[in-house]
């Protein structure tokens, strides 16, 4: 089971290693230094915890994602959405609209999602 809660500081390392990768761990201690400011022992530690979370794996010195950013994100909505309206997609929709008239083009888009993925294939 992938672990999807990452601090901010956590996100932004994986942000670099999904853009670089495969990546040498060398090469990943040079970009965390550069773009975060970290000593070796720092970058180490937090990819050991991103590999403990099932994110990424470091094998012989080569750092891959175990998880593609795209599918991590995918993960990371439906646990929030679980956690916070209890698996109920209608529910968030609710509340990520409330106030908000919708557009006749977001209308739209959500008719053919709702098409797309029910059971029954159709609404009508």
């Amino acid at each position: 089971m992938i672990n999807c809660s990452l601090g901010e500081i956590e996100a932004k390392f994986a942000q670099i290693i999904w853009e670089n990768e495969p990546i040498s761990s060398g090469e990943l201690v040079r970009l965390a230094e550069a773009r975060l400011g970290w000593k070796k022992s720092t970058t180490y530690t937090v990819l050991k915890r991103l590999c403990e979370k099932g994110l990424f794996c470091n094998e012989r010195g080569d750092v891959r994602a175990a998880v593609s950013q795209e599918e991590f994100s995918t993960r990371r909505s439906e646990q929030f959405v679980n956690e916070a309206f209890d698996g109920s997609l209608p529910r968030f929709l609710t509340a990520l609209s409330r106030g908000k008239k919708l557009s006749g083009e977001e209308v739209d888009a959500l008719l053919k999602f709702i098409d797309e993925n029910s059971e029954s294939g159709s609404r009508g």
